[in-house]
């Protein structure tokens, strides 16, 4: 296994030679693909990868195939590849947690593969990608539209994976780790204590945040768009909070007092955690009976280094700087995000790519004292640990959602995801450069810690962030769902989830009503549709940003969002679930959203009276694989509705894998209703049998004076 040091720079994306891009990206490839198995060799029994000893997460043999499967499944999804490795793996292991209520810890649904198969999967996977590399189109420079964004895609994720996979193994006991040295070594400058903090002033700044389109290294789609900051003068602490600080706080019974802590979120963590101290510290009792702590490293116990930074979530952050406030009497916060770049802004991007700093593996894998990384007026403002903020995470404005990877920051854009700063011993590539973005729920535990600043005003220019009932959907697309689900009706044409859904009730017996899969659920009305006749409601899209939707109506009962109205114009509407209950009350609780590939479904969803595919088909990459296999998810008598207008675009399908709406050689055409019959009606098992055609019209709102008026094609299938 490689042990040397892995590259802190990520990939630029120009070059004056093509070849020597190729062979740049495929060597940043195998060090991050090795680098991530020499983490997991450390575990020294194959039982440790089914334990989840981060309750909040799942077990290591979920992230140890996940990163892998990442690759296979954005490639087949940016139509870049065609054959899948493993599709029962590359489905299982698809999502990680993130603890949205869509998101699925229990444990039941998973069938875990053996590390064995694991192993061999990576193998193969990292042989088609070093391929792939090799044979891909390449043109510098490098854009977001590019196969080579793709792998880089993917190789930025592994190593987000490597920290938070690091963070899980911190937590293992020691006797199940190889505690050895190497890269993963730790930092033997514990003993000393350090010099008392200091506030050092800031001086007021114009700021302008965002990465721009054209900046050399890879970004994730948050880190783009514009964002512009008055940053009022202010005061921020000369070095990270180190241990010895934080440990006045815990004596002085700071985990005790609940005025220290948010109301609404940090004491109840409290209470439900019976936390006492940071996550990493271990409180024992000496010879004598005095308290004695000690910290938690990789693969180490060692007495509490009072000179390394504390590593703390964004909850305990906070009340140290409200425990701090009350102390000095002053406005002792943490930094917003524009803070720490004003903190920041005499430093160059290429010299913050220079600056001597504890990062990446460099100094080994822990933290050192919060006073051995000057750079500027500052320590640490790079490296050692990440630093918390006040900040929320928001989309700058210009803000585009990456299509191969929708899943990255929307989900974020919640009010309950703050951004850290800086990077952390481990952090390499992305997450190492000054325009990363990284976000984590407050409670979550990262190598993590922070700085505070004293402010002379409040410092509230985030407050619209900090609840994500009360942002408002500005996704052009995906509050054009929002309307076309939620919205009134145009031209006397009834709503079309609604009708979907009140069409096919008249096929499905009183007696057969007990689960339905919604696929391909877009914004959720027709779930909530069918949540009213049936027992049990599975609602699954491909697109992250519509289930994160259809799960804040399902939690919070309304949307608001923006609809164009001419140009640059736009209205905010509201829509609240309850409008739409007529004289049914709607059972919430029996919907079940989550992301999720239709040709690529987990096995978990089985065992439907009824399949409805909304507007589908046409939208799929390869419609006969999943036409093959939803047949075998249906009960015996039960159903597959299909509605399309048969819009076949490359697009979403490949022209060879369209199944209608195409010439054969000969010159034959192929209608899409004909394909169809063939793939159902003459499957040897799992057939189905047309019972109905009709036609089902809707409108989609584009503006105020421009609507799509269109014809779907309503079929209902019984399962033989």
């Amino acid at each position: 296994m490689n042990r040397s040091f892995p590259s802190i720079k990520p990939i630029t994306l120009s070059g004056a030679n093509v070849e020597s891009k190729r062979a740049e990206i495929r060597n940043y490839f195998i060090e991050s693909y090795d680098l991530y198995e020499s983490l997991y060799s450390l575990i020294k029994s194959e039982t440790s990868y089914f334990y989840r000893y981060e309750p909040l997460r799942h077990p290591l043999i979920f992230y140890f195939a996940h990163t892998a499967t990442f690759f296979i499944n954005k490639l087949i999804t940016a139509n870049l590849i065609t054959k899948r490795i493993n599709p029962d793996l590359e489905s299982l292991m698809s999502v990680g947690v993130d603890e949205m209520s869509w998101d699925d810890l229990d444990k039941t649904n998973y069938d875990w593969p053996s590390v064995r198969t694991v192993k061999e999967y990576r193998n193969l996977v990292k042989e088609l990608v070093v391929q792939f590399i090799d044979t891909m189109d390449l043109k510098l420079p490098i854009t977001q539209e590019d196969p080579a964004w793709i792998i880089l895609m993917g190789i930025e994720h592994e190593r987000i994976h490597l920290e938070t996979s690091s963070v899980i193994m911190r937590q293992m006991p020691l006797d199940l780790l190889h505690c050895e040295s190497g890269v993963w070594r730790s930092c033997k400058l514990t003993e000393a204590k350090v010099g008392a903090n200091s506030l050092l002033p800031v001086k007021e700044k114009k700021l302008q945040l965002g990465k721009s389109i054209n900046d050399e290294t890879y970004g994730w789609d948050n880190e783009y768009g514009v964002s512009e900051h008055q940053v009022g003068p202010f005061l921020a602490s000369k070095y990270l909070v180190s241990n010895q600080e934080f440990l006045e706080f815990v004596l002085d019974k700071g985990y005790q007092t609940k005025k220290y802590w948010t109301q609404d979120e940090g004491w109840p963590w409290v209470q439900f955690s019976k936390a006492s101290h940071p996550r990493f510290w271990i409180k024992e009792k000496g010879s004598e009976g005095q308290e004695i702590f000690f910290q938690r490293n990789l693969l180490e116990r060692i007495p509490l280094p009072l000179s390394w930074p504390v590593e703390v979530n964004q909850l305990e952050a906070h009340a140290f700087c409200e425990w701090k406030a009350s102390k000095l009497k002053q406005k002792i916060a943490l930094p917003t995000e524009a803070q720490w770049y004003a903190l920041c802004e005499n430093i160059s991007d290429t010299d913050w790519q220079n600056l001597s700093s504890n990062i990446g593996l460099m100094h080994g894998a822990s933290s050192h004292p919060v006073d051995q990384f000057k750079q500027g007026d500052f320590f640490d403002l790079r490296g050692n640990v990440w630093q918390w903020t006040k900040t929320p995470i928001y989309p700058f404005t210009g803000f585009k959602v990456h299509p191969t990877y929708d899943d990255f920051s929307v989900p974020t854009f919640d009010g309950r995801h703050n951004l850290m700063k800086g990077g952390s011993w481990i952090s390499t590539g992305n997450e190492a450069i000054k325009s990363s973005r990284y976000a984590f729920r407050r409670h979550f535990y990262q190598h993590a810690g922070f700085r505070y600043v004293q402010n002379f005003v409040d410092s509230d220019d985030y407050a619209a962030y900090s609840s994500g009932s009360f942002i408002y959907e500005t996704d052009d697309s995906v509050a054009q769902y929002i309307e076309f689900h939620f919205g009134e009706d145009y031209f006397s044409v009834p709503n079309f989830p609604k009708n979907c859904i009140e069409q096919l009730l008249a096929f499905i017996p009183k007696g057969q009503r007990a689960r339905a899969l919604d696929l391909g659920c877009s914004v959720g009305r027709s779930s909530f549709e069918l949540s009213k006749y049936f027992s049990h409601v599975d609602a699954i899209d491909f697109s992250t940003r519509f289930i994160q939707v259809a799960d804040r109506m399902q939690n919070e009962g309304s949307i608001h969002y923006e609809v164009v109205r001419e140009g640059k114009i736009k209205e905010r509407k509201t829509v609240e679930l309850k409008t739409f209950s007529e004289n049914h009350k709607f059972a919430f609780k029996n919907i079940h959203f989550s992301q999720g590939d239709a040709c690529n479904l987990k096995s978990q969803f089985h065992s439907y009276d009824v399949v409805f595919a909304g507007n589908l088909i046409d939208r799929l990459y390869d419609p006969r694989l999943f036409l093959e296999m939803i047949a075998g998810r249906i009960l015996p008598g039960g159903f597959l509705v299909l509605t399309s207008p048969y819009t076949w675009l490359t697009d979403y399908t490949p022209h060879d894998k369209w199944i209608g709406g195409r010439v054969e050689s000969g010159g034959s055409p192929i209608s899409t209703m004909s394909g169809l019959k063939s793939i159902l009606e003459g499957a040897s098992d799992h057939k189905l049998s047309l019972l109905e055609c009709r036609d089902i019209p809707f409108v989609i709102r584009e503006t105020a004076r421009k609507f799509q008026h269109s014809i779907a094609e309503m079929s209902i299938w019984k399962k033989v």
